[in-house]
C-alpha cells in the first residue's frame, strides 16, 4: 500500500468521526518535517512500517478529538514558532488580525503595553518581536499558562514580563496599551465549538459567565486605573458581542469613542478603546 491509499483510508473514518480529513497530513507532516513538496513526492511510494505506526497513531489521536497543534507540539503565529499543549488555546487567525491593528495604529516608541491573559504568549511575544522597543507585561489566571508562555518567549529570545493574575488583580503602574484575547464563549453556544476545541481546550481560556461578558466587565470596570492618558485598548470579541462590548466600555469610558472592528467575514471580531481623533 502507498501512503496515498493509506491517506485516503483513515480520513474517510475521520470525516465519519466528525473531523476534517486535512489534519491528518497536516500533523504527519508536522512531525516528519516535511514541506508540501515533499509530502506530495512521498504519497505514491510505499509505505514503511515506522510510518505505517506514525500514521496509525495521529489517527488515534485525532479520532479522540485532539487538535493537530497539540500532537505536533507546537504552531505559528505571526511568524513565530510558538509551543501548544492542552493548558493554552491554539492561537487564531483572528488573534493575528489583532497584532496587526495594534501595530498598525500604534507607531510610537517606548510603549508600555499590557496582554491580559495571555495564554501561550502569542499577543505579548508577536508584538516584542515587532517592537523591540516596547516594555511588554503579560499576565495569566494558569500558572501552567504562564511556564508555557515563558518557554516560548526564551525560545524565540524575546524578552516579556510574565506575572500571574486575576485579570487586573496584581498589577501596578499605568500603560499606554491593554490588550486582551479573554475567554468570552458563552454556556449556551457551547454547541457552536468544534469538537476539538470542545474535548481538548482549556475550558477557562475559553468560557466565560454572564452569556461570555464577565471577563471583559472586569476590564471595563478595572483598566481605567492602569491605562496612562490617551491610553488605549484593544479586544478580541465574539461575532455576537459588538454591541454589548461596546456598551459595557462605553459606559466606563464615556470620554473615549469604541469602535466594532469586523473581521475578513464581515463579523464583529474586536473592539478598540481610544480617543476619538
Amino acid at each position: 500500500m502507498n501512503y496515498a491509499q493509506l491517506f485516503a483510508e483513515y480520513e474517510e473514518r475521520l470525516e465519519m468521526l466528525g473531523e476534517e480529513a486535512e489534519a491528518l497530513s497536516f500533523t504527519f507532516r508536522g512531525l516528519k518535517g516535511l514541506n508540501l513538496t515533499d509530502f506530495l513526492l512521498t504519497l505514491r511510494k510505499e509505505v514503511t512500517k515506522e510510518d505505517q505506526d506514525l500514521i496509525a497513531t495521529i489517527f488515534q489521536n485525532l479520532s479522540q478529538h485532539i487538535p493537530a497543534q497539540y500532537i505536533i507540539g507546537h504552531t505559528l503565529f505571526h511568524g513565530l514558532k510558538l509551543e501548544v499543549n492542552p493548558h493554552v488555546l491554539i492561537p487564531r487567525p483572528e488573534t493575528e488580525e489583532l497584532v496587526e491593528l495594534i501595530l498598525k495604529e500604534n507607531k510610537d516608541a517606548h510603549l508600555r503595553v499590557l496582554d491580559i491573559g495571555t495564554g501561550s504568549g502569542a499577543i505579548a511575544l508577536a508584538l516584542a518581536q515587532a517592537r523591540p522597543d516596547w516594555q511588554l507585561t503579560a499576565l495569566d489566571i494558569s500558572p501552567e499558562a504562564l511556564a508555557v508562555a515563558k518557554r516560548n518567549a526564551q525560545a524565540n529570545h524575546l524578552t516579556v514580563n510574565f506575572q500571574e493574575s486575576d485579570v487586573l488583580e496584581q498589577v501596578m503602574g499605568t500603560y499606554d496599551i491593554i490588550v486582551s484575547n479573554p475567554p468570552y464563549i458563552s454556556k449556551k453556544d457551547t454547541n457552536e465549538v468544534g469538537l476539538n476545541v470542545l474535548h481538548s481546550e482549556p475550558h477557562l481560556a475559553l468560557f466565560a459567565a454572564e452569556d461570555g461578558l464577565a471577563i471583559y466587565r472586569k476590564i471595563a470596570e478595572q483598566a481605567g486605573d492602569y491605562l496612562t492618558p490617551g491610553g488605549k485598548i484593544y479586544l478580541e470579541i465574539g461575532y455576537k458581542q459588538g454591541q454589548a462590548v461596546s456598551e459595557l466600555f462605553q459606559q466606563q469610558f464615556p470620554e473615549k469613542r469604541v469602535r466594532i472592528i469586523q473581521d475578513a467575514f464581515s463579523k464583529d471580531r474586536k473592539a478598540v478603546v481610544d480617543d476619538a481623533n
